[in-house]
């Protein structure tokens, strides 16, 4: 609940701040992202950004180290594209000095069907690929697990679990990893492949469909996927307005009219959770009415 109140607070925070002081003239800023979900949620940004004189220029990415180290070298003003997890281990990995400015969207990791297309169907030593980065690697496990496909050590860390770790194995499935964006090209040469939500809707999986996905409350707030700048740019005013933009119900609305629930805007996800959690506190606290009849009889 204390992550959920956080990012609540970020997003009122952000949507506080505005882009009131921008200069008359255009502003660019310039932004690398996966092309889907977050280039096609870009664009319609832009759209609202231009009314503000402030220009958008997208670079589109296919994998997810460049983007990282163009906002490090300056090549980038920022870019949106991952989960902080992710921009976490990044940074220990390589120095970089990236810093979330607020979360817009989260995407559920699913199992897909290749040569298999049943959970049920699947045999003893079928094959199963997840991605090799840590934090969804570590995240395809755990999805694994819940499906009853394997078992993790009781304390497990969700952000750095690997193949190495499982601790039971029963029916000998061959568990690899690869390269996130390379999933779909390998899909149907293997059994299932556990794979991330932007290059699923890239691929037209979301169509198909997904034989199993994360709930969204598990998880969400861990795997939003973040606005993300180099620590120093958090108060540039064009910044801002784009993440006013981002987090904003127009946005919000578009997200949840796309993609059907591909892609989920934190926005609503937030409130939902919220409100489902005050509603089992209250249930929690209610007192149960005795029934009259039964009061009487007992004295």
């Amino acid at each position: 609940m204390k992550k959920i109140i956080a990012i609540a607070l970020a997003l009122v925070l952000a949507l506080s701040l505005g882009a009131s002081a921008l200069a008359d003239e255009e502003v660019t800023i310039t932004i690398g992202a996966s092309p889907a979900p977050h280039a096609e949620i870009l664009e319609y940004a832009a759209e609202l950004l231009a009314e503000q004189g402030i220009k958008l220029d997208v670079k589109v990415y296919s994998d997810y180290v460049q983007p990282n180290l163009a906002v490090e070298s300056g090549d980038l003003d920022a870019n949106y594209f991952q989960h902080k997890p992710y921009m976490d281990t990044f940074n220990e990995e390589n120095g970089t000095h990236l810093v979330s400015l607020g979360a817009v969207h989260y995407e559920p990791l699913g199992i897909y069907g290749g040569k298999t297309t049943s959970l049920d169907e699947l045999e003893d030593g079928a094959t199963i690929y997840i991605p090799n980065d840590a934090s969804n690697g570590a995240r395809a496990l755990f999805l694994l697990q819940k499906e009853g496909l394997i078992t993790l050590p009781e304390d497990a860390d969700p952000a750095s679990v690997t193949i190495y770790d499982i601790e039971d194995n029963p029916h000998d499935y061959e568990i690899k990893d690869a390269e996130a964006a390379q999933l779909p090209e390998i899909l149907p040469d293997v059994d299932l492949a556990v794979i991330n939500g932007n290059y699923a809707i890239e691929a037209g999986l979301n169509e198909v469909g997904a034989l199993a996905k994360e709930d969204p409350s598990e998880s969400l707030i861990e795997y939003a996927n973040i606005l993300c700048v180099k620590e120093g740019s958090e108060e540039d005013e064009a910044i801002q307005a784009l993440l006013e933009v981002l987090q904003s119900d127009e946005v919000a609305d578009f997200i949840t009219d796309t993609y059907q629930g591909a892609a989920v805007a934190v926005k609503y996800a937030v409130e939902e959770l919220e409100a489902a959690e005050g509603e089992d506190a209250e249930a929690e606290t209610e007192e149960p009415v005795e029934d009259a009849e039964t009061e009487e009889a007992a004295e």
